[in-house]
């Protein structure tokens, strides 16, 4: 799904969302109202809480909310393809994968957790003085990201927007959630802060993968022009001579898109120039 960049006004709630509070009341009122409907209400109220929890626990699921795992139809049109990168900076390994993009001439987002920004601000205006992208993956990329209420939505996306455009002077507009998971209360939230939630079409899981060949057989399988790449250059797995897995697949995979005539660009400049073409 493709998705421009968000208009103001009040966010529409999906259909699965509105159906689920529609569900709820039916259920209360057959509680209250039909004799011996207590245990089909409650068995009903469950079954509608399992639907919304799987959706949140996919993370290319747009049943609770606009999400992108494609680059828009006009980008892919110009042979484009997106390469995210998550949960740096490293200082050891994000300036090996700058060099490897710059050798090729490609562009990449790197969905950043703002408290490794903070930490390390000069790398982080590196990234975006040679021409990549940084955007929101948190403040501190916690493990229950996905079981927050709004307030801890906003105040940890809120916070991470600060620190980003703090260190580079450039306010996000696309969102990662931790590990893509999330719950129905994040869209509104997003749309309030004026961001695009973005997951990917393949993902090469180089956190747990230790085998380089594999990774990029994940992400080139049905490679095409439209698609958005997941790579990590924070929490990279090792190889089994101790050297990050993404140094080892990425100049395979920019090597293939040579091959294929495909061009790496950053999110923001594939969904802006989607949506004011």
């Amino acid at each position: 799904m493709s998705q421009a960049l968000p208009a103001s006004g009040s966010w529409p709630w999906p259909p699965v969302v509105r159906a689920s509070v529609g569900w709820h009341l039916l259920a209360l009122a057959a509680a209250l109202f039909v004799p011996g409907a207590m245990p089909w209400a409650i068995g009903a109220v469950v079954l509608n809480h399992v639907l919304i929890t799987a959706a949140g626990l996919t993370p290319r699921s747009s049943l609770l909310g606009p999400n992108v795992t494609r680059l828009p139809a006009a980008s892919a049109a110009r042979c484009e393809i997106a390469i995210t990168i998550d949960d740096g900076p490293d200082p050891d390994v994000t300036p090996q994968v700058l060099d490897l993009l710059d050798a090729e001439g490609q562009r990449a987002t790197f969905f950043c957790i703002a408290e490794r920004v903070r930490e390390h601000p000069a790398l982080a205006r590196e990234i975006v003085a040679r021409g990549h992208s940084i955007q929101n993956h948190t403040a501190r990329h916690r493990h229950n990201f996905s079981l927050l209420g709004p307030r801890g939505f906003h105040a940890e996306i809120e916070r991470a927007q600060l620190l980003l455009q703090e260190a580079t002077g450039q306010r996000p507009i696309c969102f990662r959630a931790p590990a893509g998971l999330r719950n129905p209360f994040l869209a509104p939230v997003l749309r309030r802060l004026g961001l695009v939630l973005v997951s990917w079409t393949r993902r090469g899981f180089d956190t747990r993968e230790r085998d380089p060949a594999t990774v990029l057989a994940r992400l080139t399988k049905g490679l095409e022009a439209g698609d958005i790449l997941l790579l990590h250059d924070g929490h990279a797995a090792r190889t089994a001579a101790g050297r990050p897995v993404v140094l080892e697949v990425l100049p395979r995979l920019l090597e293939r898109l040579r091959a294929e005539g495909l061009r790496a660009v950053t999110l923001p400049q594939a969904l802006k120039s989607s949506d004011s073409s």
